[in-house]
């Protein structure tokens, strides 16, 4: 499992870790792709996710395809988008129609605000459900094993989200 986001993502599962705009005259240039392109392609169940679900970053097409969210049929490819976690909802992505499909809502949010701020048409039940909260028994394990792993990554993460601090080096 992969965990990956990038300054775009579009309905079709490609994301965009290089630029906004114009590739020659961008307005926006992002740190570039490394190797997601590469993980994309061999890690079976990559989760995307995205912490500003608006259409500017939930787009129609994006401006650069830096990893495609699927493969011609005839290129063996065991990896790819399983999911798409943003702070109003939960995707599923239909590797075989090239499309996301609604899950879930999270509480505080609706259906009308996630189509409002999504640039890109999904597939939704007819009934959509609230996204459940994590059991305790979830939740102690993110809060006491995940997290300190988390934080010597990515401090500032840990630390908002479960006011986990990174232990100081010690000096040498």
């Amino acid at each position: 499992m992969f965990f990956l986001s990038g300054g775009q993502i579009d309905g079709e599962g490609n994301i965009n870790l290089v630029a906004i705009g114009d590739y020659r005259r961008p307005k926006v240039r992002f740190p570039g792709s490394f190797g997601s392109a590469y993980l994309y392609y061999v890690v079976p169940n990559v989760i995307l996710f995205r912490l500003e679900h608006t259409r500017r970053t939930l787009v129609d097409k994006v401006d650069f395809v830096t990893a495609p969210g699927t493969s011609a049929a005839n290129v063996y490819r065991p990896g790819g988008p399983i999911a798409l976690v943003t702070p109003r909802c939960l995707f599923s992505f239909d590797r075989p129609r090239r499309r996301f499909r609604l899950v879930s809502v999270h509480p505080g949010h609706s259906i009308d605000e996630v189509i409002e701020h999504t640039g890109f048409a999904f597939e939704q039940p007819k009934d959509v459900p609230m996204t459940p909260a994590p059991s305790a028994e979830t939740l102690c394990l993110l809060r006491s094993d995940i997290a300190p792993q988390l934080a010597e990554t990515y401090p500032q993460f840990a630390a908002d989200v479960f006011g986990v601090m990174q232990p100081a080096l010690s000096p040498p």
